[in-house]
């Protein structure tokens, strides 16, 4: 079972040590002079100007400078056809869904203008570019990044599979500040004792990534029919324009949207560079139309960065102004992208291509729109789309702040005035706009909400049945006492041969172990119980994947085996996992032989390195001989007088989920000639 105590991690870099012990043991055995002084420079690592080596670390560093410089670059320009299509494409449709009933003072504009402004500079650029992106989980961004970090410094999680040694792992580690202080540890202690804080987090989480997903289908279908709408001019000019306008509109967004997703499986290395042209080009003419409009119709629009036309205008129209914020906030759709993406490319390129392209691109395009409009307000609904307000966003940019106001107080220890502030800035500036979105909820807002609802059903089905399951075997282990029994019982016959049982249970073996044997009464000469673990980071290192434990007595060749993902981890590896885990297996055996002898005594070791040569024999003529996985096929039923709800939710949608989930032997490449599947009941 996890330690529930709380350490503070002293992180020592061996490594470094080792070597400057290595370095400075070679010095002092070399009998030439200028070695000395080599190994001595490498010891110091002056950057002395008169010596050629400093020279040449001079020329690395700078290389190295370059290197990364060029790398950013490259980045920056694949993220801008990655992650803003969506709020490049805004302009083509925030003043038509703001001024719905058209423009009733010529000041309102200003109005209007000054609102897209801050909001703009405010959300997308403060917001998320200077802090939400430094909350990325080791290059990954989204909702579960956030809480990711929250689980790995608070024990949040509701599955009991924690383990001291995740910790060892080198992603799983959180800089923490020196300076602990008292908030910090009261929040995090009272998060680990509430049951419905952690179920809170949990179910926010998920609605969180629904919402991403349910505004993800709508999304791209605004933006492509707004797009495709500016054919409507040309339309007009031909008989029955209106009946040609609606079908080729239509036609041409569909043909375009069905272009878009068929592009996405190449990757996002390829879509990022066949479209990051495209929309710099798109950046560079919105730019351009709108210094051209803001010079020749009205300089003056520039007074818009006095927020007092924005007080002006709540004056002047009370509710309406509160309502058209629906169509206000249409100007930062996608900027959730900013994080989401961010594991596809660095936070530096995100940052450099936003503060450097699409920000000032789209400062210019809604200046110049506005100052267009200050001279035409007949001409507001002539952008398309109307009033759609894609609410999901604006609930998500929501639920991140949320998020990130605890990590500030818990993980970054930010101090409580800068925490207060962004709450009453960014915080209350979001709060306002969900409350305008969610007043025309029946005018189309419902409709990512559905999406979301949908896939909230499904995690929430598979999450809570999942935790009863573990639940369940972690109730009906069999302890370390029953597994030395089995292995020792001498009915049982010992076949050659390494056989690999499958299962999620990390602390112990499953209970289906049990079963098998009583109907199988064979086990293989080597052993390995299989555990399948998820740990709330993105990556785990292929060399801290696999944690092997011995099952006493060793005779036994009993071992237990645990393999930890990160949520963003691929299982098909392009190496094969039997062959990966057997090599870890290996050097297991070899570490804790080396680890358990004592002394520096010669005959010593050559006894131990004659054990670690038998133990990893047995290991390779075991997987010689054949491997064999062993998966347990589980059905999961209701348990008898169970209520008509939890039959429902274990007996058909669970079950249902389950005949549709990819299988286990497709994840690990298992081949079907060398499995075996064993079957067992839970009632849960």
């Amino acid at each position: 079972m996890p330690v529930e105590e709380d350490h503070d991690v002293v992180v020592v870099d061996v490594e470094k040590i080792e070597n400057s012990n290595e370095e400075t043991e070679q010095q002092e055995e070399a009998s030439d002079g200028m070695e000395k002084k080599q190994l001595s420079s490498k010891i110091l690592r002056r950057n002395d100007s008169l010596e050629m080596k400093s020279q040449r670390f001079s020329a690395t560093h700078a290389a190295k400078v370059r290197a990364i410089l060029v790398f950013d670059t490259s980045t920056s320009f694949q993220s801008i056809g990655i992650v803003y299509g969506d709020i490049g494409t805004s302009p083509l449709y925030v003043y038509s869904s703001t001024f719905t009933d058209g423009i009733k003072n010529n000041d309102d504009i200003l109005g209007v203008l000054s609102l897209i402004l801050y909001t703009i500079t405010l959300i997308p650029l403060i917001k998320y570019v200077l802090v939400v992106l430094k909350a990325n989980d080791n290059g990954d961004g989204g909702t579960f990044a956030l809480y990711s970090l929250i689980c790995r410094y608070a024990k949040v999680g509701l599955i009991p599979n924690q383990q001291v040694e995740d910790a060892d792992v080198s992603n799983y580690q959180l800089q923490l500040p020196n300076n602990r202080q008292k908030r910090a540890s009261k929040l995090k202690s009272a998060l680990e004792k509430s049951h419905f804080m952690k179920l809170f987090l949990l179910f926010a989480t998920m609605l969180g990534t629904s919402m991403v997903i349910g505004d993800g289908v709508l999304t791209p279908c605004i933006s492509v029919l707004s797009a495709v709408g500016g054919i409507k001019q040309a339309a007009t000019n031909i008989n029955n324009g209106k009946f040609l306008f609606m079908y080729v509109v239509v036609l041409i967004s569909v043909a375009i949207l069905v272009c878009l997703f068929m592009a996405q499986r190449f990757g996002t290395d390829k879509v990022g560079y066949t479209f990051a042209p495209i929309i710099c080009i798109w950046f560079a003419f919105i730019a351009a139309i709108g210094l051209y409009n803001f010079i020749k119709y009205d300089p003056s629009i520039i007074k818009a960065v006095n927020p007092k036309y924005i007080v002006d205008y709540f004056i002047r129209n009370k509710k309406d102004a509160w309502i058209s914020l629906g169509g206000v906030v249409l100007a930062i759709t996608g900027t959730e992208a900013l994080f989401a993406d961010v594991g596809h490319f660095t936070v530096r390129s995100v940052q450099i291509s936003m503060c450097s392209v699409t920000y000032p691109a789209l400062i210019l395009a809604y200046v110049g729109q506005a100052s267009f409009l200050r001279k035409h307000n007949d001409l507001v609904s002539d952008t398309f789309y109307k009033s759609i307000p894609g609410i999901a966003v604006v609930f998500v940019m929501t639920l991140t702040s949320a998020f990130l106001v605890l990590i500030m107080i818990m993980i970054w220890k930010t101090h409580i005035l800068l925490i207060i502030s962004y709450v009453l800035i960014i915080g209350s500036v979001e709060v306002v706009y969900l409350s305008s979105v969610l007043y025309k909820f029946d005018q189309g807002g419902y409709l990512p909400l559905a999406f979301a609802a949908v896939l909230m059903f499904i995690m929430y089905v598979w999450n809570n049945v999942y935790r009863r399951k573990y639940y369940y075997e972690l109730d009906h282990k069999i302890s370390a006492e029953k597994v030395k029994e089995i292995a020792c019982n001498t009915s049982l016959c010992r076949l050659p041969g390494l056989a690999m049982f499958y299962s999620e249970l990390v602390q112990g073996v499953p209970p289906i172990f049990k079963h098998y044997v009583a109907n199988v009464p064979a086990l293989h000469s080597l052993l390995i119980f299989v555990s399948i673990k998820s740990l709330p980071i993105s990556k785990v290192p292929t060399e801290e994947r696999f944690l092997f434990r011995h099952v006493h007595p060793k005779e036994l060749n009993v071992f237990r085996c645990v393999v930890r993902y990160g949520y963003t981890d691929v299982r098909n590896e392009e190496e094969p996992f039997e062959k990966l885990l057997v090599e870890r297996l290996k050097q297991f055996i070899v570490d804790e032989f080396w680890k358990s002898q004592n002394g520096d005594d010669q005959e010593e070791e050559e006894k131990v390195q004659e054990e670690i040569e038998k133990e990893i024999e047995s290991v390779e003529k075991a997987s010689q001989d054949g491997v064999v996985h062993l998966i347990g096929e589980n059905e999961i039923v209701a348990c008898k007088g169970a209520n008509i709800g939890k039959r429902i939710l274990i007996d058909y949608a669970y079950n249902f989920l389950k005949k549709n989930l990819r299988q286990s032997e497709k994840l690990f490449d298992i081949p079907h000639k060398r499995m075996v599947k064993v079957g067992m009941t839970y009632e849960l």
